[in-house]
């Protein structure tokens, strides 16, 4: 399989949507999405289920349990196992049967990074493309360079045992001359690019794809540009185009825009994470400031056996504060905040995964970023709130849910400074209908009890 990537290539800046979280610290949705697809080089074990809405309620429900079952092309199948694949994973399971369906149909999926749907797509574009035709038939758009470069190594790589199918990369910096047309069967690129090639440049003739995908929908959207490019690029297609859409979100906005641009779809949706608190007990622990939060923690830490720990921390700042102080204690600690570049995101990850620091301070850059087996409490040093100042519920799920993974016992203790965290910890409470038991850290035996 051969690229037409130069080797001159301009990077196009990443246009993620850059927000101030309440945490205090920058989220950019690209770079986060990035930063998953880093350190994930094998698929999760995702416990979510899925759940599966048929745009065809009369069709029989089909999912497979070995990519045998595909009837795939041998050098595709080559191509998977030469991956690492050995079995679908969850989303798997029930979205390539979907994707690889005669006559074919569309689909909105939602999935996380690590639970292989980009080998799915990837793997549905390869069995698509007619090798003897010699134009552009499978299009897919990413939200940013980086992410666009990572979807085409999976392509390149599954499509390895596949010579005459080629790949082209629709991103600034890589430039043809006018009205000369790509020969390359897939194209991946961001929305500017791509609809430039397919508009202004006739690079690509939008009524000869048979199969769009759009990736990365809830970062998309998030940037306006991106969000108008995607639905341009989606008119310009044919009527018969087959049109699959990615998110990790279902968010209402979403939704919409999804409904957009994807007609008559069979929709996977993940259940909800929420009983994957029935593993983790949570505390909180009454503290009169960050001194005494951190006389807290250097107790629990002093007390229990840990194999790794995550702390989430509101600010930048407080991170590095605790970060220092924990390391002025001896104890071996990596800090990760939004001002670090991906690269060094996931580099300080990979070190506590391989257990080179026991510990993790962050603010929510990584709440929702990495799964660690032996990660066995984590800490809310400042409590996670949204922009009114409530609890934020989903920021708390996502962090606590860094421990208890894989069906193991966790613990998360959320440290308590005033009245109004108080109130935090009681609407938790009320959210997940879980209570949340008092911990007192200088009283090693109820702890121990506690926490047995």
């Amino acid at each position: 399989m051969a690229g037409d990537i130069n080797a001159n290539i301009v990077p196009e800046i990443p246009k993620g949507y850059h927000n101030w979280g309440p945490d205090g610290d920058k989220v950019d949705l690209a770079e986060q999405s990035l930063l998953n697809k880093l350190i994930r080089r094998s698929l999760v074990r995702n416990r979510n289920q899925v759940e599966v809405l048929q745009a065809d309620p009369t069709s029989p429900l089909f999912s497979v349990k070995t990519f045998e079952e595909l009837r795939l092309q041998p050098e595709l199948l080559k191509g998977v196992y030469n991956m690492g694949f050995n079995r679908p994973s969850r989303i798997q399971e029930n979205a390539l049967p979907m994707m690889l369906a005669q006559p074919h149909q569309n689909l909105i999926a939602q999935s996380q990074s690590g639970t292989g749907k980009t080998a799915a797509f990837s793997l549905a574009m390869l069995s698509h493309v007619n090798p003897a035709n010699k134009w552009t038939q499978c299009l897919c758009i990413a939200p940013t360079y980086e992410l666009a470069l990572q979807i085409g190594q999976v392509i390149e790589q599954m499509g390895k045992f596949c010579p005459d199918v080629e790949l082209a990369y629709a991103i600034r910096g890589n430039r043809m001359e006018r009205g000369i047309m790509l020969k390359e069967q897939i194209v991946i690129g961001t929305p500017g690019t791509v609809l430039d090639w397919c508009t202004k440049y006739k690079h690509i003739d939008p009524k000869k794809i048979t199969l769009f995908v759009l990736d990365e929908a809830d970062v998309m959207i998030a940037t306006q540009g991106h969000r108008d490019q995607s639905i341009r690029i989606y008119r310009q297609l044919s009527k018969n185009c087959q049109m699959l859409l990615f998110s990790a979100t279902f968010e209402d906005s979403v939704w919409k825009f999804a409904e957009q641009v994807i007609p008559d779809p069979n929709i996977i949706k993940l259940k909800r994470e929420e009983e994957t608190l029935d593993t983790i007990k949570q505390f909180y622990v009454m503290c009169r400031n960050k001194e005494d939060k951190f006389a807290a923690l250097c107790n629990l830490y002093g007390s229990l056996t840990i194999a790794q720990a995550m702390i989430f921390c509101h600010t930048r700042k407080m991170a590095g504060w605790l970060a220092a102080s924990l390391i002025q204690e001896g104890h071996q600690v990596a800090l990760l905040s939004g001002e670090m570049m991906v690269e060094q995101r996931a580099a300080a990850i990979e070190r506590f995964r391989n257990g080179k620091e026991k510990v993790l301070v962050t603010t929510n850059v990584c709440s929702r970023g990495i799964d660690v087996e032996q990660i066995s409490l984590v800490v809310n040093f400042d409590l996670p709130v949204d922009l009114g100042g409530d609890a934020d519920n989903d920021t708390y799920l996502h962090r606590i849910g860094r421990t208890g993974r894989f069906g193991r016992q966790g613990f998360a203790v959320s440290m308590v400074d005033s009245v109004h965290s108080m109130d935090i910890i009681k609407q938790i409470e009320t959210h997940f209908k879980r209570k949340i038991r008092k911990l007192d850290t200088n009283n090693l035996e109820e702890m121990e009890k506690l926490m047995s």
